[in-house]
């Protein structure tokens, strides 16, 4: 027996025990609107969203050809949006994601208007987020299925069955969601109580990093701040307790560390013997021997390899790591939190090399063999001038002659249809399916895409619009190519819930209902 007529029987029998009082209540209906409503909390979309991404992560192990993507959607339009276009292209939501980013809540979602990515905006927003991309991607599964049922009804005995398959094999548009919750918005506590909001919106992985919290930047901004790894293990433990406490116990928590560009940190790491952890963090300090005849008031110093010495201090009170320690620092970074609790690892570099990706995860897993990483696919490379520059020197080594190119103009399009352009643009195509292959990535996002194609978009129609385009600038360039492509948002009304509307509105009161829906109704224009 089918999932649906399951469903169709399990409620008649619920409504024949209610006797004449129940009368009004269709089991059918009821059966659809349970179908249309599989995830009645955050929790269930939590625990459905866990159990896949482990598999995914068990499945990437054996075959690193089974990489997962994910874009960064800073609205629930915007990720319903997207999955809706993958399962209408791709025919399944199979290991891909959602990402959301802290760069654009806090440049979008603010109360407070736009601010850069530095944990300023409100740490409710970030859940907030959450259960409104999962309020849309849910009523994605509701308006689909709501347009199964209508087909059902309208055909035939014969046709009925190949529509009730549909129905019974229906996949969910409710992906899991990797969310970043900045470095904790606060000590471990705080971090804790943010977290368990995330995750009863739905959250089933938590990314955070190591730098403080109150002086936090963007991973790709100067003048980042490293905590030592005592206090970040402590945010690690506070999330797993969230996950646990709720019922989450596949949770996944990505913890990523800045240190490649970081060269700060705020404190000097306690230490109770050489070669512990604290011992190693400070190791990589800018030190200088001293003796107490020529300390100075305020200094600070400590014992490092049977010496007194003082770190480089600024005048802000942060000390300074050594120069060119960022890649040793990382591989630590990382190592220490899998060792400790985290699933998955976030190193942020300065460009996408898989090369240099992919020796730090050589080295990492020479100690956790099944080390992977969430890669930032960022908007902050220059992707074009980045893959130009290294098909430039393959080129050089190999010999080559490379005179007719200008190794640091190689953005300009003048090189567009060269041979080396060429080269660049296959490299940065296959960028993730190489990454994922020899530098261990499991995860690629792009962390603000749609934040760039609003802009992108909006731009271009504007242009038209209010230029000597007129009228014709929309039609052309965004409803004909809507209707042409056949995005489901061309028909607004339908997607906005009209039809479902209409639906309920029949279930409850029968004949007598007011529907917003008939033939000659501009909703209908496009059938």
């Amino acid at each position: 027996m089918s999932n649906y007529r399951t469903n169709i029987d399990e409620a008649a029998t619920l409504i024949n025990a209610e006797g004449s009082a129940w009368n009004a209540i269709n089991p059918e209906s009821v059966a659809r609107m349970r179908l249309q409503n599989r995830f009645k909390t955050g929790l269930d979309i939590a625990k459905y969203t866990a159990k896949i991404m482990r598999e995914d992560m068990d499945n990437y192990d054996k075959d690193s050809s089974q990489y997962t993507q994910s874009l960064g959607c800073w609205h629930g339009f915007i990720g319903q949006q997207k999955m809706i276009s993958i399962k209408k292209h791709l025919l399944s939501t199979k290991r891909r994601y959602l990402y959301l980013s802290g760069w654009m809540v806090a440049a979008l979602r603010s109360e407070f208007g736009p601010l850069p990515d530095q944990s300023m905006h409100e740490k409710t927003s970030v859940a907030a987020l959450i259960k409104e991309l999962y309020t849309f991607l849910r009523q994605a599964d509701a308006r689909e299925l709501g347009g199964l049922f209508r087909e059902f009804d309208a055909a035939s005995e014969a046709e009925k069955p190949a529509i009730q398959a549909k129905i019974d094999n229906f996949e969910t548009h409710v992906v899991p969601i990797i969310a970043d919750i900045d470095a904790g918005f606060g000590n471990e506590e705080a971090t804790y109580l943010m977290a368990k909001q995330m995750i009863e919106a739905g959250a089933c992985c938590i990314q955070l990093e190591n730098q403080v919290s109150d002086v936090k930047q963007c991973g790709h901004q100067d003048g980042k701040v490293t905590v030592p790894h005592v206090e970040f293990l402590a945010k690690i433990n506070a999330v797993r307790y969230a996950f646990l406490e709720l019922g989450i116990d596949d949770g996944v928590i990505v913890a990523r560390t800045d240190s490649l560009g970081a060269g700060l940190t705020q404190k000097i790491a306690v230490t109770n013997e050489a070669g512990d952890l604290g011992d190693k963090y400070n190791s990589f300090l800018e030190v200088e021997a001293v003796d107490a005849a020529n300390l100075a008031n305020g200094d600070v110093v400590f014992q490092q390899n049977g010496q007194l010495v003082k770190p480089a201090r600024l005048p802000n009170g942060l000390f300074k790591f050594r120069a060119g320690t960022g890649e040793e620092r990382c591989v630590l970074d990382c190592i220490t939190s899998l060792q400790n609790g985290a699933d998955l690892l976030w190193i942020e570099t300065e460009k996408p090399h898989v090369a240099q990706i992919g020796g730090m995860v050589n080295k990492i897993r020479e100690t956790i063999p099944n080390a992977k990483l969430v890669y930032n696919n960022s908007p902050s490379f220059n992707w074009t001038l980045n893959f130009r520059q290294q098909v430039f020197d393959a080129m050089t080594e190999a010999g080559q002659d490379v005179s007719a190119y200008d190794r640091n103009n190689l953005m300009s399009v003048e090189y567009d249809n060269t041979e080396l352009a060429v080269q660049a643009d296959e490299k940065i195509r296959t960028f993730q399916a190489d990454a994922a292959r020899e530098a261990g990535i499991f995860h690629h996002l792009i962390t603000l895409p749609t934040y760039h194609t609003a802009a992108l978009s909006t731009d271009n129609l504007a242009k038209e619009y209010f230029g000597d385009q007129g009228m014709l600038g929309y039609v052309a360039n965004v409803q004909r190519k809507e209707i042409r492509q056949g995005i489901a948002c061309v028909k607004h009304q339908n997607m906005a819930g009209s039809d479902m509307g209409d639906d309920h509105k029949e279930y409850f009161s029968g004949d007598q209902a007011l529907k917003a829906s008939g033939k000659d109704n501009t909703m209908n224009q496009f059938s």
